[in-house]
């Protein structure tokens, strides 16, 4: 349930959209910034998260083709995991969660092909002996702290290391007993083998040098978005690298690293954006981009282009879009693409993102999350406030 203050997203966004997005500056080509697109809501992929049993809702949604092939496609036997973070297990009775409804902390699903019906996607959450939830992805390494726990980030299913998926996986401690009371200390990574299943007893855990704090720029992690630009993957133009996206400080400034995906694991061989190249140093990190979300993507387009879709300031009634030319920018100014009806609602919606591998050609599925500020008590009188939300947007 990760979030910015609501307070700071009021004071700045109006001036982050006139502003646009912050550029780097490796573009030595014009690239147009213009996007001839339209907008629409995506009831249908809304409402197949819209349960009364079992899984009721969660946010944190990424998706993963597990063939590795990201980019949009008609395929009917694609076969798509969902991953989540907090989520709500039990019975819904009258709109409400029933007697011994109960939270873990991260939770998956699987459709199979890109149709949103019902029979074609299964959700799971970890069970004990009893049948009680339990959660899947629980800190376990040198640098877990007791009382932490996972939200899980973006990821990638990587063919130049057998098929394994990996994610970003962040630390979190509660500093208070309100939904915004966190901290984000530390970040891991999930190694999933190809062909695991649920309950996952077969992962590894791999501590990363990903956590961020600087005084320029603030704290965060990395791990907000990946972009697989990769051949297999199906990027239009490919480099051969994977881009790893982080979300840091109050002006939400966003970051990039990249890496073969073969050397994924070697910390060592990771390079960092400086605004003029790549560097050794994550020190010498620059952002391209700021008044972004904590979740985000980045997608590339047949034309060489790079979209950037993210929630403005991380929590707002805004969905935003920035032009890029490469996966670092130059990225053109914030364009606002929708406003999300359930801030009328009193819903505060947050971390917008594509998703790829859920798209037909020609267009992107966007989801965003709902929340409240009084969450604890609000989840009670309502059970369906916290789930996913779609849009489509298509050019």
């Amino acid at each position: 349930m990760r979030q910015p203050s609501l307070s700071i997203c009021i004071l700045l966004v109006f001036t982050l959209l006139a502003q646009g997005c912050n550029t780097s500056k490796q573009a030595t080509q014009p690239v147009s910034y213009e996007l001839h697109y339209t907008v629409e809501a995506a009831p249908e992929w809304t409402e197949l998260f819209y349960r009364k049993s079992g899984w009721f809702g969660a946010d944190g949604i990424f998706t993963f083709s597990l063939d590795g092939a990201e980019q949009p496609r008609n395929d009917a036997e694609r076969e798509v995991m969902f991953i989540f973070s907090d989520t709500f297990v039990g019975e819904v009775e009258d709109d409400k969660p029933g007697a011994g409804y109960a939270m873990v902390n991260n939770s998956v699903a699987y459709l199979k092909g890109q149709t949103p019906h019902p029979d074609s996607i299964h959700f799971f959450y970890k069970q004990d002996a009893s049948g009680t939830p339990q959660t899947f992805f629980v800190p376990d390494n040198a640098n877990a702290r007791k009382g932490q726990y996972f939200w899980l980030g973006d990821g990638f299913v990587n063919r130049d290391r057998d098929n394994t998926l990996y994610l970003f996986a962040y630390h979190i401690e509660m500093t208070g007993p309100g939904v915004f009371d966190f901290i984000e200390p530390n970040v891991s990574l999930l190694a999933i083998p190809a062909g695991s299943r649920p309950p996952f007893d077969d992962y590894r855990q791999l501590t990363t040098p990903l956590h961020l704090n600087a005084e320029a720029l603030g704290e965060g992690n990395m791990g907000a978005g990946v972009l697989v630009n990769t051949g297999w993957a199906g990027a239009p133009h490919p480099d051969g690298y994977v881009y790893i996206y982080g979300c840091v400080g109050k002006d939400k400034n966003l970051l990039v690293a990249r890496v073969k995906p073969g050397q994924f694991e070697d910390f060592g061989k990771w390079r960092y954006w400086n605004g003029r190249g790549w560097d050794k140093d994550k020190g010498k990190l620059a952002p391209v981009a700021n008044a972004v979300s904590n979740e985000l993507s980045v997608t590339p387009l047949p034309d060489g282009r790079y979209l950037l879709i993210f929630q403005v300031f991380g929590l707002s009634d805004k969905v935003g879009l920035c032009v890029g030319q490469s996966p670092v920018g130059p990225f053109g100014p914030i364009q606002e693409i929708w406003r999300t009806p359930e801030i009328d609602e009193g819903l505060l919606p947050y971390n917008a993102k594509a998703h790829p591998c859920l798209s037909k050609p020609g267009e992107l599925l966007i989801s965003y999350n709902t929340i409240t500020f009084d969450f604890w008590n609000d989840i009670q009188k309502n059970a369906h406030i916290y789930r996913p939300r779609f849009i489509r947007l298509k050019f």
